[in-house]
């Protein structure tokens, strides 16, 4: 593989933003936040490589893509996407996840049980031209002719320059599993790995309990509150956590929860024999098991701000916002979380591969 910008990249990132930004007209593009998994693609002729936000190999786990990246792409060239797995009801990062296994048989499997998209929104290179320096404006138009070639699985984002547009999008899309929207500077060249574009997500709040804490890597206070929702049944489930905590505060939760430590392990619920529910340490495809953690009885109820819910927990690390003195852990269920009707992706993916 010889292409003028070669692997491995760090991708273009994104800062936060509490809302869409203002700019004069086609001073800025809006996209919509795909839930997947971040992927810098390189052909090279008969050769393909996926790289990963974290600039490592993503090819192998994604096997069904590879044939169709070198038939819809041009010949050489180097595009910055993302990978998703789509699902009737929206965006599946669970089943997305799955494919990160050691297991070649499993990972062979779930590609044709769950076949992956691969979603472009950013060209890096076509041919012998670098395009990293040229504005986003342009780069778009140049992947938007390169994209006339696209078919399931392989896409182009929607893009505009329309902010009414965009904060649409925001609450159309969302049932999705799109998770809001990127805005990028239409005169920015492609600055890898800078945080030079910018990311409104959606924001709710949660009343949850918080039944255990991890200490912070430094030993120095609370490093993380585990929380924990009540299901139909009053099973309490682990959902996530909290964290980001100052040194300070680190320092003033422990005081505040050290009086609720639980003495015997066999109090809490996660910790009896045969606890059901979804429970935290468990070991997962991403890391062995962890028991390294606090229970709590009879702790504060917090109320965190979260951006996403998926298949029962938090998507990402929540943050706290106050106590809640005035509920009840048993008040605190699934019920109070967000559900927004799915809306349909084909207008975006049309049909789904294999069927076209």
């Amino acid at each position: 593989m010889k292409l003028p910008v070669m692997p491995p990249v760090a991708p273009m990132l994104a800062r936060p933003a509490e809302s869409l930004p203002a700019a004069e007209a086609g001073d800025m593009w809006f996209e919509p936040k795909w839930d997947g998994f971040r992927a810098v693609v390189f052909r090279d002729g008969d050769e393909v490589e996926i790289g990963s936000r974290n600039e490592r190999p993503l090819t192998r786990y994604f096997p069904e893509l590879t044939g169709p990246l070198r038939a819809r792409l041009p010949q050489r060239c180097v595009l910055d996407g993302e990978l998703v797995i789509a699902i009737s009801a929206g965006l599946d990062f669970d089943a997305l996840s799955a494919r990160i296994h050691p297991a070649a048989s499993r990972i062979a499997r779930l590609s044709v049980e769950t076949p992956a998209r691969f979603v472009a929104f950013d060209i890096l290179a076509l041919g012998d031209s670098d395009l990293t320096g040229r504005p986003f404006a342009e780069r778009r138009g140049i992947l938007a002719e390169a994209a006339a070639a696209f078919a399931a699985p392989v896409h182009l984002t929607p893009a505009t320059t329309d902010r009414y547009v965009a904060a649409e999008w925001f609450e159309r899309f969302e049932g999705a599993g799109l998770d809001g929207i990127i805005a990028k500077p239409a005169h920015d060249g492609y600055l890898a790995g800078q945080r030079a574009q910018f990311k409104v997500k959606h924001r709710r709040t949660a009343d949850c309990v918080v039944a255990g804490y991890r200490l912070h890597r430094s030993g120095d206070g609370v490093g993380s509150l585990l929380l924990g929702l009540h299901d139909a049944e009053g099973t309490l489930h682990y959902v996530g956590a909290a964290s980001g905590f100052t040194a300070p505060k680190r320092g003033e939760l422990l005081e505040e929860l050290d009086p609720h430590r639980v003495g015997e392990r066999a109090e809490h619920p996660w910790l009896t024999d045969g606890a059901a529910g979804r429970l935290p340490g468990a070991p997962s495809r991403w890391r062995s098991g962890d028991d390294a953690w606090v229970p709590l009885s009879g702790a504060p109820v917090a109320e965190v701000a979260y951006d996403a819910a998926l298949s029962g927990r938090f998507r990402h690390s929540t943050r706290l916002l106050r106590w809640r003195s005035d509920r009840s852990p048993a008040s605190c269920t699934y019920a109070q979380l967000a559900s927004v009707p799915p809306v349909e992706l084909g207008e975006i993916f049309g049909p789904s591969p294999g069927t076209d």
